[in-house]
């Protein structure tokens, strides 16, 4: 196998991100209910059919994967499957998506397995507010474990602040700030409509552009074509060459048109668009044909044919999209 994946308007696909499980030990607001109701045991993806995944993917030209949850530090093993996948011939990187609550345990095990980047979530830097916005989170514990990460070694960490109207737009300067004290990258990213999350979204919409209007009045910003593989675009600031500042803005500047990922949830769906409900069950193909790949990799294909052209977000607060964040991979 080594035919590229490519999808019907002709985009390679080359990212993957694989979800390892649904759970997660925050409530973060954006992303799931208060009260949640996790897959059992019997309907989500083994380790190993997790491994066979990444492995099918890397032989069909994907360069790049992510680990994402929920929270994948919860999931026993983790380590381990960090260490198989980063193995696979032809992957180029391993990355991880976390609420960085784990990583004073785990960060240097994670180094040493092969993750090459992290991208850790944190959308406050006060200790009450960041309470209200995970439901649960302990400020302190995070901040510990973004430290843990920086002595790690990794090649590069990134903060990931949602920024929601109302909860945390007063805080985009500190979390700057805060990026710029440790060496780190930050990304601002404007919230999906997805699942119903226990509140209302109008008028919580906080463009990219408003962050960036914040910050440009305070640090002098300059043009970058720098790509991650990923969504963001990213900016560098003049005066403080370590930090980029990053915006991944589903709504108010669609990235369709250069979409090279797909998500393959941990219940075994190959979701083709976040904001879109089409997806491939996997882990039934996985399940049904344990010693061949090729039928998989057909279903692969023929579900790439039906990845929509884009999204179609709208900022006026409605659930569009009825799964939650956390169940969609990171």
């Amino acid at each position: 196998m080594s035919a590229a994946l490519i999808d019907g308007f002709g985009r390679t696909i080359n990212y993957v991100r694989l979800s390892v499980t649904d759970r997660c030990d925050f409530r973060c607001i954006y992303c799931m209910a208060e009260e949640m109701t996790f897959l059992p045991r019997h309907s989500i993806l083994s380790l190993e059919e997790i491994q066979r995944c990444a492995e099918i993917f890397v032989a069909n030209g994907v360069s790049k994967i992510r680990l994402t949850g929920g929270e994948p530090l919860t999931r026993k093993g983790i380590i381990g499957l960090c260490e198989t996948i980063s193995a696979i011939p032809g992957l180029n990187e391993l990355v991880m998506t976390t609420n960085g609550s784990q990583l004073t345990k785990y960060a240097q095990a994670l180094a040493e397995a092969g993750v090459q980047r992290l991208n850790i979530s944190l959308d406050s830097l006060c200790p009450a507010k960041f309470k209200a916005m995970t439901r649960v989170g302990d400020l302190q514990q995070v901040l510990n474990g973004i430290q843990a990460a920086r002595q790690a070694g990794f090649k590069r960490i990134k903060i990931n602040s949602v920024i929601i109207q109302g909860h945390n737009d007063d805080e985009i300067l500190a979390l700057t700030a805060y990026a710029i004290e440790n060496h780190v990258d930050i990304t601002f990213i404007e919230e999906m409509p997805l699942g119903h999350v226990g509140r209302s979204r109008e008028s919580a919409l906080f463009s990219s552009d408003q962050v960036r209007d914040s910050i440009a009045a305070h640090y002098a910003l300059l043009d970058s074509d720098e790509s991650s593989g990923g969504p963001a675009r990213y900016m560098r600031l003049q005066d403080h060459p370590d930090t980029r500042i990053g915006f991944i803005s589903p709504h108010s500047h669609n990235f369709c048109s250069t979409c090279n990922r797909v998500r393959l949830t941990v219940e075994g769906k190959l979701l083709l668009c976040l904001g879109n409900e089409h997806s491939l069950d996997l882990l039934t193909l996985l399940r049904r044909y344990p010693l061949s790949n090729e039928p998989v990799l057909s279903a692969i294909g023929e579900a790439l044919n039906n990845k929509p052209e884009q999204h179609h977000f709208s900022s006026d607060g409605d659930v569009q999209i009825i799964r939650f964040m956390n169940a969609s991979g990171g």
